[in-house]
């Protein structure tokens, strides 16, 4: 009936992540320049295009990755295409410019 109110298992909103941090997989897609401009604690740096044009180099198929950009734009488009290819991957809505946890760096 509520269609809209229904929770996506494919993301998760950025404000959601502080309880997470340490335990989970979290990769950032932005270009090292954004990067330089602040991330999330325990964030591994892969831009999307090396991500997306070789992911068995750094993902695994049988773990569970949690994907954030600046927005949640591009880590929208990478999320939808790396599950087309069999990765448990997760999209961090909002991304680092709507975060506003204490685990910057």
């Amino acid at each position: 009936m509520f269609s809209f109110l229904k929770k996506d298992h494919h993301t998760i909103f950025v404000n959601e992540l502080d309880d997470l941090i340490g335990k989970i997989n979290l990769i950032d897609i932005r270009e090292p320049g954004e990067v330089r401009f602040g991330t999330i604690q325990t964030a591994t740096n892969i831009p999307m295009g090396n991500l997306l044009e070789h992911p068995d180099k750094y993902l695994k198929k049988d773990q569970t990755y949690y994907l954030m950009c600046q927005s949640g734009m591009r880590s929208a488009r990478a999320t939808s295409a790396l599950k087309k290819v069999g990765y448990n991957v997760i999209n961090v809505k909002g991304g680092y410019g709507a975060y506003g946890g204490k685990y910057t760096k």
